[in-house]
């Protein structure tokens, strides 16, 4: 499986280098591989602050909150509504608020790294088709998706 990320940095307070990039490819890559979605990819990865995801929130969810990542999938991964798979699957965009990512590190008491690597696994599980919004059981279903790829990953909660 191929992964090509196409980064995009709309914020000023954190370096987003080699090794956030690294990190955030090798969390796409442990959802992926936990999901078995053997197909090459390409994904959107945006860096931004707190005040741009606001504004993506007031503009796409009409929410005036500065949220930690935001995830906009290209398919439900329903019925017919899937990637071809014959070609690279788009699945779609993560917009990651660094400076948000920061707080709740600091809040939850673990590292940047954690934090940042958690909210990508998060996004990625998004557009793959689940969504912790529509009942209780499949927010249960996703949180443990994602703690079990934390821990693939060697990043599990304390």
């Amino acid at each position: 499986m191929k992964i090509h990320i196409d980064w995009s940095d709309n914020q000023t307070l954190f370096k987003t280098g080699f090794l956030l990039k690294h990190r955030l490819k090798k969390a796409i890559r442990a959802a992926l591989v936990y999901e078995n979605f053997t197909q090459d990819v390409m994904v959107s990865v945006t860096f931004t602050d707190n005040a741009g995801i606001r504004e993506l929130n007031r503009e796409y969810r009409q929410k005036d909150a500065a949220t930690d990542v935001l995830s906009f999938p290209m398919y439900t991964m329903e019925d017919d509504d899937r990637p071809e798979v014959d070609m690279a699957a788009q699945l779609g965009d993560i917009v990651l608020s660094l400076e948000r990512a920061a707080e709740q590190a600091a809040e939850y008491g673990h590292s940047f790294r954690r934090e940042t690597a958690f909210l990508t696994v998060h996004s990625m599980l998004h557009l793959l088709g689940y969504d912790h919004e529509r009942s209780e059981e499949e927010e249960k279903d996703m949180f443990r998706r994602q703690e079990e790829i934390m821990n693939i990953l060697g990043l599990p909660r304390k």
